[in-house]
């Protein structure tokens, strides 16, 4: 009988060492998947952004959706009108995020209820 090595679960939910923490740096941080769920539904402006998040600071916004930014996720299109108006949408490496939101939104609704 021949024992052959298998692959511990560990690698099979991360196959390169880091994945899981280059996505927690992005969607670990807190109202970040909150960000991401209200831009699923196509471009928002910051105070669209505000309202449906919940209680969060407008720094803080701010901020999240300056990070959000620098790494690619989402895109800031500011229009020349007066007042100017800006905007915020996915970008197609912040779609690829989706399915992880809604899997835990998934999950929360399942589980969220039951402690």
């Amino acid at each position: 009988m021949k024992l052959t090595a298998s692959k511990p679960k560990s690698a099979e939910l991360e196959p390169h060492d880091g994945c899981i923490e280059a996505a927690m740096g992005i969607i670990g941080n807190k109202w970040t998947a909150l960000i991401l769920r209200d831009l699923a539904s196509g471009e928002c402006r910051f105070c669209s952004l505000e309202k449906t998040v919940g209680s969060i600071n407008p720094r803080t916004l701010s901020k999240r959706l300056d990070e959000l930014e620098a790494r690619g996720i989402i895109t800031k299109v500011t229009y020349p009108e007066v007042p100017p108006r800006v905007g915020y949408s996915l970008t197609k490496k912040g779609e690829d995020l989706l399915p992880i939101i809604k899997q835990m939104a998934a999950w929360g609704d399942k589980y969220a209820r039951t402690h």
